[in-house]
């Protein structure tokens, strides 16, 4: 997955401490927070802040008249802990002017009132920002909460259908492999085991696997159902799609195409990556952090040194044409990472002029130069960045525009836990409905009662 930069307040004074406006030798300064620190976590997207932004940013004021200068706060804790100190800061009015979060707090910051709608702390010019004609609108859903954009998105990813093409050669499989069904997904499955693959279809499941289990299984599969986790406010319990999605679980591991205890272990996820590469396992339910950081033949943890040729990539499908959410054939599931304004900034505008500036495309080509390439929020920076990428381009140009995203509010945590839960039982043999009915008891449980939960 695409890295995630959080924001940290750790030891942050006011926000915006400074006098005058800026103009005619009046002096502002900025302040600008990530979870990132020279030599440490994310010390590529620090230096990229502190070596690049902050002067070209400062030398962009100048020339408009305004003595702007910008001081980055650098750190490097759990993602957590950071949660836990800048909700206290944005709590306060204190903090960064610049902050990243991840886009799953997002809505639990909002409801929160620690962060507000940009249009709200900036005025029009967040409305206007050039950038969102380059934002595909599903990538923007990462920064939009109750209809308002309450950030810019800093990057995102996808999931895809990953399969071993020498195993596929074997079971008379085609190559270039893209399925249009669920159907179609066992049907192929079922080749593989009859050509002997240890593992024909891996999808996370299961407690041990974590987020894993809810990112790269449940959640793209109950899209694929034509349901979403949380929809108009109503958490989705024991509904069809959500059988269906753990109807699909029960023939994967019930009729043998898939290893229940794989997903039992502590280390399963770690295991199964090592399987692929090993070439042991047929088809593989991950996001673009496969290709770039597991299989990758120079740097990859369970390198593949023909990658290039051996693996293929599919989008997911629907569990029919038509049937996904949207109406769409084909779905994928997006995390991601967003750059937001401190409401308490003393200076907003030139604020949402730093933000917007970190995600101008000249500065995020600068950011992805020397290896540290990515899928950005912009599709025009992607098209050229990308050129030398097919998985990333085809996960930028095909499935960012038909991607979902987890609903970010702060009880979904727990949410995910129960759909994890549900996996596990499925794969020890419990039945699909019976599963999802059990599922929906937890999630009453969760939620506040049974008038939140919609099945």
């Amino acid at each position: 997955m695409v890295a995630v930069l959080t924001a940290s307040a750790l030891g942050l004074a006011a926000c915006g401490q400074s006098s005058g406006d800026g103009g005619e030798g009046g002096a502002i300064e900025l302040t600008i927070t990530q979870n990132a620190i020279a030599g440490g976590k994310n010390a590529a997207a620090a230096d990229h802040i502190a070596n690049w932004v902050i002067p070209k940013f400062e030398e962009a004021q100048k020339a408009k008249g305004k003595n702007v200068t910008v001081r980055f706060i650098p750190s490097g804790v759990d993602d957590e802990q950071y949660k836990t100190k800048l909700s206290l800061d944005l709590k306060s009015g204190k903090g960064a002017d610049v902050i990243d979060i991840d886009g799953i707090w997002a809505g639990e910051f909002a409801e929160a009132g620690y962060i507000k709608p940009l249009a709200e702390v900036a005025g029009p010019a967040a409305d206007s920002w050039e950038g969102w004609q380059q934002i595909p609108e599903a990538v923007q859903g990462l920064a939009t909460f109750n209809g308002k954009k309450y950030a810019l998105p800093i990057g995102t990813d996808g999931r895809v259908l990953y399969f071993n093409k020498t195993l596929f050669g074997k079971a008379g499989l085609p190559a270039d492999w893209q399925p249009t069904s669920w159907q179609e997904i066992l049907d192929a499955g079922a080749k593989l085991k009859s050509s002997g693959v240890p593992v024909p279809i891996q999808i996370n499941a299961g407690t041990a696997m974590g987020e894993a289990t809810t990112m790269q299984g449940v959640l793209p599969l109950l899209a694929g159902a034509g349901g979403e986790v949380q929809r108009d406010d109503k958490w989705t319990g024991a509904s069809q799609p959500l059988k269906d999605t753990l109807g699909l679980y029960q023939k994967v591991y019930g009729g043998g195409l898939g290893d229940p205890k794989l997903q039992q272990e502590a280390k399963g996820r770690d295991k199964s990556f090592q399987q692929f590469a090993e070439g042991k396992i047929g088809i593989l339910l991950e996001g673009d952090y496969f290709w770039r950081g597991v299989v990758n033949p120079k740097t990859g943890v369970a390198p593949m040194t023909d990658r290039d040729q051996a693996v293929g990539y599919a989008k997911i499908p629907a569990i029919e044409p038509g049937k996904g959410i949207r109406g769409q054939d084909f779905v994928s599931m997006s995390g991601g990472a967003l750059r937001t304004l401190n409401p308490s900034s003393k200076h907003p505008k030139e604020a949402f002029e730093l933000l917007a500036f970190t995600l101008s495309a000249e500065a995020l080509k600068e950011e992805t130069k020397d290896g540290n390439v990515r899928i950005t929020p912009r599709s025009d920076v992607n098209k050229e960045i990308l050129a030398g990428e097919p998985l990333l381009t085809f996960i930028s140009e095909q499935v960012l525009p038909l991607t979902a995203y987890r609903p970010p509010v702060a009880v979904y945590p727990q949410v995910s836990v129960a759909l994890q839960e549900a996996t596990a039982a499925v794969a020890g043999g419990t039945a699909a409905d019976q599963a999802a009915a059990d599922y929906q008891k937890k999630l009453e449980g969760i939620v506040g009662g049974a008038n939140n939960v919609a099945s």
